[in-house]
């Protein structure tokens, strides 16, 4: 994970980069980007930690994806297709995700390991992944993974 201070410097570089290509997307979105950033170290009254501005990005990709799923349904494509761009602008900023294989095979070590074997324990072997793996989950994804192999 980059420190925060680098982090900054990178949003920074590239949104002046963005500016002098013209990249009206990318500045607007580096630009809500940094003012969380701005906001949250107002209010914590400290820097942020590296972790903090991971969350924040974290925050914001989850906030395009449930719009994009609002704007889909409300047959507004050209909105969904905006919030798309923007979540991928963010997406560049997070560290790599989990596949479906890669997150398949660490449900199932969490659910050997601890012998997990109902539907009743999706929130506990949802809690051993999320520590073991922090920050390169997609909750709602691992969620639906784990449903499927354990037992009903």
């Amino acid at each position: 994970m980059i420190g925060f201070p680098a982090m900054q410097a990178r949003l920074e570089s590239d949104l002046k980069a963005a500016m002098k290509a013209g990249e009206k997307t990318r500045v607007a979105t580096l630009r809500l980007l940094l003012a969380a950033v701005k906001n949250e170290k107002i209010r914590l009254q400290r820097d942020l930690t590296g972790e903090e501005v991971e969350a924040l990005i974290r925050r914001a990709v989850r906030e395009r994806r449930e719009a994009i799923e609002q704007y889909a349904r409300g047959g507004r494509e050209d909105l969904a297709a905006a919030e798309r761009e923007e979540s991928a602008i963010l997406e560049g900023y997070l560290p790599k995700g989990m596949d479906d294989l890669e997150l398949t095979a660490a449900l199932q070590t969490v659910i050997e390991e601890k012998g997990f074997a109902s539907q009743k324990d999706v929130g506990l072997v949802m809690k051993e992944l999320m520590a073991k793996h922090r920050g390169r989950v997609d909750g709602k994804r691992a969620q639906e993974i784990a449903r499927s192999l354990l037992q009903p």
